[in-house]
């Protein structure tokens, strides 16, 4: 697939690219970032290169992974966004922010906005969240998308080398006023 750009009020949302190469290196040596994120630490610039340059038109190219820089509409890097194929009809969103543009709501919006676009154009049925139990502005903005707290797994992330527990919740069409693809029988009481 080629990669598309979405907008919503306030954002830009775009593949990156080689052009981006230096903006996403200096984002990610934010300790926060490195810290809660499964990205190399110490992130050097050949990560910042192979992901701008490999892994994001990789994943548009075979569908497994659709990723999102999010701008503010003159240029700046707010953030990361990629939903990852998990299995069929399901992703699962990973997104991370810049240190200078947290707690304003773009990452929630990009995330509503990016889901919005895999439930009606990827037939994706369920978007999951997952982040390290303790990652309170990462939940923060899977709360303020529309995401249900569904639990927590234990040992379920693998973040450099140690097995973690993580928090899970979905995003249904229906928690966003969209149709499903397929049909959906919730459990009874």
């Amino acid at each position: 697939m080629e990669p598309v750009t979405l907008t919503t009020d306030r954002l830009l949302l775009r593949s990156v690219g080689p052009q981006d190469t230096d903006v996403v290196y200096s984002a990610a040596q934010d300790p926060e970032i490195q810290r809660w994120t499964t990205i190399p630490s110490p992130y050097l610039l050949e990560h910042a290169r192979s992901f701008t340059e490999q892994l994001v038109p990789e994943g548009w190219a075979n569908c497994s992974m659709f990723t999102f820089g999010v701008f503010l509409p003159e240029g700046d890097l707010v953030g990361m966004l990629g939903i990852t194929m998990r299995s069929l009809g399901v992703g699962e969103v990973g997104f991370w922010a810049t240190k200078e543009y947290r707690g304003n709501g773009y990452i929630t919006e990009a995330t509503v906005a990016v889901s919005r676009w895999a439930f009606t154009r990827l037939s994706i049925d369920r978007v999951e969240w997952r982040a390290e139990v303790g990652n309170k502005g990462s939940r923060a903005v899977a709360e303020h998308a529309g995401f249900t707290i569904e639990g927590t797994l234990r040992s379920a992330i693998n973040n450099k080398g140690v097995r973690r527990d993580c928090w899970v919740a979905s995003l249904l069409p229906s928690d966003l006023g969209l149709p499903s693809t397929a049909p959906y029988l919730p459990a009874q009481p």
